[in-house]
């Protein structure tokens, strides 16, 4: 008995013992975060300051070009080169009234004219995607798997390769120096069908679209009326990738254009610094006109950021 009792009281003090040595010995945090206990005694996960540092220094990357512009926007010719860079002044109205009465407004038809290439090519384009990516994903037929293949091959393609093509093509077509010229190339966007493929797949469902068509509904109100209001925030999104990319495109009304009451802004933009050379007060109106033409920008980002932060991040996380 004394042997059992002396056994059992070695085996119940070796097990405490292993539970205070787990309780002494906290898990380790992983490397790149640390722990900072909370009320309930549950560590919680903190960013390291390095990590902090680098998004710190990031976001200042992508700002300070605008801080620049919008200072060097306020000063006039003398004092663009001959003070501070960063020293702002007081002429942004000055300028702002040389630039919109240069050549009796030449500015805001250049202007009219990108919000016209944007928007309508922009809307073109998200319709073509939507219904191309739609069909990708909720229909079964030949080839698929190729032609699925041959978009994502379109997106690793950089446009500026067939900006040449096209205008001898637009040529013979007596299309060049004209609207059509940069409407056209930019209603098919690759990376836009790829997106709205995705979104498709992950927002509607398949038993829906057989249950319409069930009830004798046709394709094209399925689509109008079922799918493109459950892909519409993919939709917004991409609407708002192309409506950038064709607002800052330089290339192809660069090669497209001859009529300088058809360019764009950063075509028209790209006149006025050539002519710096000749005439430095120039220098500042291109930089007021650059500060103008990132404003709707600003704008569109902000009014649909939501849009573009979180609703396709979960179409895509559920696709």
């Amino acid at each position: 008995m004394s042997t059992a009792m002396t056994s059992s009281t070695f085996t119940r003090s070796s097990a405490a013992a292993t539970t205070s040595g787990q309780a002494a010995s906290p898990r380790r945090p992983g490397r790149g975060a640390e722990r900072t206990p909370s009320s309930g005694g549950v560590g919680v996960e903190r960013p390291s300051l390095i990590a902090t540092g680098i998004l710190v220094l990031g976001a200042l990357y992508c700002l300070l070009p605008v801080v620049w512009v919008l200072v060097a926007a306020s000063k006039s010719p003398d004092e663009l080169f001959s003070t501070f860079t960063l020293a702002p002044s007081t002429h942004l109205g000055e300028n702002l009234q040389d630039l919109f009465a240069y050549r009796d407004g030449l500015f805001l038809r250049w202007a009219g004219n990108t919000a016209l290439y944007a928007i309508g090519g922009a809307l073109l384009s998200t319709l073509v995607s939507a219904a191309a990516g739609y069909g990708l994903a909720l229909f079964d037929f030949r080839g698929k798997t190729l032609f699925f293949n041959v978009i994502l091959a379109g997106v690793m393609l950089p446009a500026v390769i067939l900006a040449v093509p096209q205008y001898l093509l637009f040529a013979q077509m007596g299309l060049a120096n004209t609207y059509w010229a940069v409407l056209l190339p930019s209603i098919l966007n690759p990376y836009g069908i790829y997106l709205a493929r995705i979104y498709a797949g992950a927002s509607i469902p398949r038993e829906m679209v057989e249950a319409a068509r069930t009830d004798g509904a046709g394709e094209l109100r399925i689509f109008s009326r079922f799918a493109v209001p459950m892909m519409l925030p993919g939709l917004v999104t991409v609407f708002l990738f192309q409506f950038v990319g064709i607002w800052n495109n330089y290339m192809l009304p660069y090669i497209m254009l001859g009529d300088d009451k058809l360019f764009p802004i950063t075509v028209g933009l790209s006149t006025l610094m050539n002519q710096g050379a000749s005439q430095p007060a120039m220098y500042t109106t291109v930089i007021t006109g650059a500060l103008v033409s990132i404003l709707p920008l600003i704008a569109l980002f902000l009014l649909l950021q939501r849009y573009w932060q979180s609703d396709l991040t979960g179409g895509s996380v559920k696709g």
